[in-house]
């Protein structure tokens, strides 16, 4: 099992950057994919971005498209999630997760796909 833990997250002004990280622990995230999720108040968590093994593929939800950017460093067994151009409804907890699954396409934006999971880092952004 893989132990996840954010970081990065924290208070920003709109139109902000913030980049947040995911460090892995207890095995190596080479072989996996990784995603990031967030989850605001009342609402459930939702797909902001996924990056296959490899680090070739990459895929966002529309909301983030363009703003965000999701990379990952195998050698340092960590994730990063770049945010620019920050708004007021980006505000939510960010999840890291991961997936040993052998697929990707269909499935990659899914919570189920993913089978561990980091407790989350707090970003707030003010307008």
């Amino acid at each position: 099992q893989v132990q996840l833990e954010e970081s990065g997250g924290g208070l920003v002004q709109a139109g902000g950057s913030l980049r947040l990280s995911c460090a892995a622990s207890g095995r190596a995230i080479s072989s996996d994919t990784m995603g990031w999720f967030r989850q605001a108040p009342g609402k459930e968590r939702e797909f902001v971005a996924a990056i296959f093994w490899s680090g070739a593929i990459t895929n966002y939800a529309d909301s983030v498209k363009g703003r965000f950017t999701i990379s990952r460093d195998n050698a340092k067994n960590t994730v990063y999630l770049q945010m620019n151009s920050l708004k007021a409804e980006d505000t939510a907890v960010y999840y890291c997760a991961a997936s040993g699954s052998a697929n990707y396409y269909n499935t990659y934006y899914r919570r189920d796909h993913y089978d561990s999971w980091g407790r989350g880092t707090q970003v707030t952004v003010s307008s």
